[in-house]
């Protein structure tokens, strides 16, 4: 009868706005589901974390380092790495948002046989970029496979699971003293000492380029502990090993990648893929062009004989599992003691070598006991191996642990040193600039007070220069506005908005003031503000006309006007020496220290004075008037004759004088 398994996440809710939509994969940590976004209407892929991972104390440390790994993963903005939308919990269940990518893998893509030359390059030098983007900031992905490098519709290539497998690691290796991790793109030096550096992502990236030019990993239908032992102690296969037609420059790239000191390796993803370009652009177009034949399966492993132990059925573990553990520091030498014969085991490669050669060197031993004395040979020296690598995984190798002294924080330096020393901890030291705690004190420590460390690990301390200190910038005052700005920015202030002031002799836009004293020592959240000149301060200009020269010039001096003077005219109904007109005129808007011009009057102008002696009066006056004169008519004896006998002006005289006619 047939089995329905029902999930009990599909159709609903995640934290009222994630519907469940489907099962997409289910891997070692967690499930992932397609999923709608409710809020932004979007597809998106939810990770759920199994709920067994969270139990007890160390699942606690696991959902802690799950979240703080998400947010790091958030960190990274890349077409090449899938996003990272949110991250948060909903009830028992943690969970992770991230982008949704229709398509499949590149395990899946690699199950229908080894890929073009071209392509293989392709996937290697867009799985470098995304991995570069992650190295500069900092992150190590720590599990490079094909099921962790998707593959868009499009073919392009995206990277997941950024970072994630760190806190996996880090919880499990603390509760079993395993590393987790799949074993056949496992650098050297994850498997002996559990670290991790760019360099342990290139080597990933190797083992992927190898098995996608070739169509399958170097050590098929090997038990992981095997293969663990061969990354360690061999160097890694060349791909002409399988495919001889692949040219020595391939095989050196993916020698170097995958070289077992890793410092013989690219640094970091973007020194990698630097080679991969370079590589790609001297391979012929035929090469780049050709794929490998399909690799021959497997042989499979020898059915058990009559002679086998009764009840044992032998079966090989898959290379490829998803997720395989290895003891860390498995490869030490441990002495063990195996049917009271003390042997000194480096692997159970070496064990079970040895035992094969002494095999086959004793004459007339049937097969079938050989058989078995191997086997109850490897049985026991894995089992003595295993039983002493636990004792001293837990007691004194780095599966031993303590936790981070609570005390660290605000402590001074000297301080925290010694309490570390105390815990039988190293310390680093960096210093930073910090505005709430003072200079020599610990800010913060990685890892955090509280958090597990292993008993020979390291605790880096952040202690603090105190607050930053920035130099104000000299030369401010008399400089342009935004020249000023500049220099304080540069500076790395902070400006705020600049204030205004009259001035009669700044023009316009100089600074006039700074907040702050030039050249001195600010905080570095310190906002200087600039006052600026915005020139001489606006007047109304002083009506002045007919005032004598001295009163003009004091009005005007009272209303901080400067005064000029043009060539006087003549006038005749303004006095000589008083103002005839101005510029500005009266009442105009000026700026203090702006001129205003002054006409003064010169008097009447000069004019021929007319002979009238013998006109008659009204002849006389008229004469006179029309010449500009003024007249005054004295008459003698009452002017009988109306005769003009005597004038006291004649020549020339100012216009307007007045002209005194005697008449008789």
């Amino acid at each position: 009868m047939a089995i329905t398994t029902t999930d009990p996440l599909l159709g609903r809710l995640v934290d009222g706005r994630y519907e469940i939509v489907a099962r997409v994969a289910r891997g070692g940590m967690a499930t992932v589901y397609r999923a709608q976004d409710r809020r932004l209407g979007r597809e998106v892929a939810v990770k759920v974390m199994h709920p067994h991972l969270a139990e007890g104390v160390e699942g606690a440390s696991f959902v802690s380092r799950f979240r703080r790994e998400a947010r790091a993963s958030a960190r990274l903005s890349h077409p090449g790495v899938v996003a990272v939308y949110d991250q948060g919990v909903d009830g028992a269940t943690s969970y992770l948002t991230m982008e949704y990518v229709p398509g499949t893998n590149l395990r899946g893509e690699l199950q229908a046989g080894p890929l073009t030359v071209d392509r293989a390059l392709d996937v290697a030098e867009q799985v470098l970029a995304a991995l570069s983007a992650a190295h500069r900031v900092g992150l190590v992905h720590r599990d490079v496979k094909p099921e962790n490098v998707l593959i868009d519709d499009d073919g392009q290539v995206k990277v997941a699971d950024f970072g994630l497998a760190r806190a996996v690691t880090e919880v499990t290796s603390t509760a079993t003293g395993t590393i987790l991790g799949t074993v056949a793109y496992l650098a050297p030096e994850v498997i002996t000492s559990g670290g991790c550096t760019p360099a342990t992502d290139v080597y990933a990236v190797g083992v992927l380029l190898h098995e996608m030019l070739t169509g399958s990993l170097p050590y098929p239908g090997e038990p992981p502990i095997q293969v663990a032992f061969h990354h360690v102690h061999e160097d890694f296969p060349p791909p002409s090993q399988r495919v001889d037609w692949l040219g020595a420059d391939v095989d050196e790239l993916v020698s170097a990648f995958t070289a077992r000191d890793a410092s013989r390796r690219p640094a970091h993803a973007g020194a990698a893929l630097a080679a991969v370009v370079g590589l790609r652009a001297v391979l012929d177009d035929a090469v780049l062009a050709r794929a490998a034949d399909p690799p021959e399966p497997p042989a499979p492993a020898p059915e058990a004989t009559d002679s086998s132990p009764e009840g044992i059925e032998t079966v090989e573990p898959a290379q490829d599992a998803a997720v395989d553990e290895i003891p860390a520091g498995f490869f030490a030498e441990v002495s063990v003691r195996a049917h009271d014969t003390e042997h000194l085991v480096t692997s159970p490669a070496r064990t079970l070598e040895h035992d094969s050669a002494d095999a086959a060197d004793s004459p007339g031993r049937p097969r079938g006991r050989r058989r078995l004395v191997v086997w109850l040979t490897v049985l026991t020296v894995l089992l003595g191996a295993g039983a002493y690598g636990t004792w001293w995984w837990f007691a004194d190798g780095p599966g031993a642990w303590t936790t981070v002294p609570a005390e660290l924080a605000g402590a001074t330096q000297d301080d925290a040193l010694a309490a570390l020393t105390a815990e039988g901890l190293e310390a680093d030291t960096v210093e930073a600039h910090d505005d709430d705690v003072p200079a020599g004190h610990v800010v913060t420590t990685d890892p955090v007070p509280g958090d597990p460390v292993r008993v020979d690990g390291t605790v880096t301390l952040s202690v603090s220069l105190g607050v930053l200190m920035l130099t104000v910038p000299d030369g401010l005052v008399g400089a342009e506005q935004d020249a000023a700005s500049a220099a304080l920015r540069e500076a790395g202030f902070a400006v705020d908005e600049a204030r205004t002031a009259y001035d009669d002799d700044a023009p316009a836009g100089e600074v006039l003031e700074v907040s702050v004293p030039e050249g001195s020592e600010q905080p570095h959240d310190t906002a200087v503000r600039l006052t600026v000149s915005d020139g001489p301060a606006p007047v109304r200009v002083p009506q002045v006309v007919g005032l004598g020269k001295d009163g003009a010039e004091s009005d005007l001096s009272d209303a901080g006007l400067a005064v000029e003077y043009s060539d006087p005219e003549h006038s005749t109904d303004v006095d000589e020496g008083r103002v005839l007109s101005q510029d500005p005129e009266q009442g105009a808007t000026a700026r203090r220290t702006d001129t205003v011009t002054l006409t003064l009057s010169a008097g009447p102008p000069d004019a021929e004075v007319p002979d009238v002696v013998g006109m008659s009066s009204e002849e006389a006056v008229g004469a006179l008037e029309d010449a500009g004169f003024d007249v005054d008519v004295n008459r003698y004896l009452g002017g009988l004759l109306d005769t003009v006998r005597f004038q006291d002006v004649d020549g020339t005289a100012a216009v307007g004088t007045t002209v005194t006619l005697t008449v008789w």
